[in-house]
C-alpha cells in the first residue's frame, strides 16, 4: 500500500525526491502517511480535495482486496 501511494504522489509533484511516506501498522487498519513540499501539496489535495478523495479511494480498494484497512493522512 506504502508503495502505490508513493507512486501516485510522486507522478503528481514537481519535486518527487521530497516524497515520503511511512506506514504505521495496527491489528486491523494501517495508515499511510504522506509528505511532501509545501509547493506541492495543492497538487496532491487537487481542487475541493478531489485528488486526495481519489487517491483515498484508490488506497481503499487495494487494501478491499488484501482484506486490511488503510487510511491516507496527508501531513503538512
Amino acid at each position: 500500500m506504502k508503495d502505490l501511494i508513493k507512486y501516485i504522489a510522486q507522478a503528481l509533484v514537481d519535486h518527487p525526491e521530497q516524497v515520503d511516506v511511512s506506514e504505521v501498522l495496527g491489528e486491523q487498519t494501517s495508515v499511510i502517511e504522506l509528505r511532501v513540499s509545501k509547493e506541492d501539496l495543492g497538487k496532491v489535495i487537487g481542487k475541493q480535495g478531489k485528488t486526495a478523495k481519489a487517491m483515498r479511494t484508490i488506497l481503499s480498494a487495494a487494501s478491499a482486496k488484501v482484506k486490511k484497512r488503510a487510511v491516507l493522512e496527508i501531513i503538512e
